[in-house]
C-alpha cells in the first residue's frame, strides 16, 4: 500500500504522530568560542528577564489575593 491508501483507509503510520524535523539530520554547528559566550549572556539576560516578570506577577497576585488590588 501506498500512502494516499494508507491514509483513506485511516491506517497512519507512526512516524504521521511525530514531528518530522525532529528526526531529520541535524548538521553539527561548529561556532567559535566568542559567539558561545555572546549566547550565553543573551540566555543569562533573558532568564534575568524571566524572573523579574515571575516576581512582579507573583507580587500582584499576592496583592489580589489579600485585597490591595481593585
Amino acid at each position: 500500500m501506498n500512502d494516499k491508501e494508507l491514509f483513506e483507509d485511516n491506517c497512519f503510520p507512526l512516524f504521521w504522530l511525530e514531528d518530522e524535523e525532529r528526526f531529520a539530520q541535524q548538521v553539527p554547528q561548529k561556532k567559535d568560542l566568542h559567539t558561545l559566550l555572546a549566547e550565553l549572556e543573551d540566555i543569562k539576560n533573558r532568564i534575568d528577564e524571566i524572573s523579574a516578570r515571575e516576581w512582579y506577577l507573583a507580587k500582584l497576585v499576592k496583592f489580589h489575593k489579600e485585597g490591595f488590588a481593585p
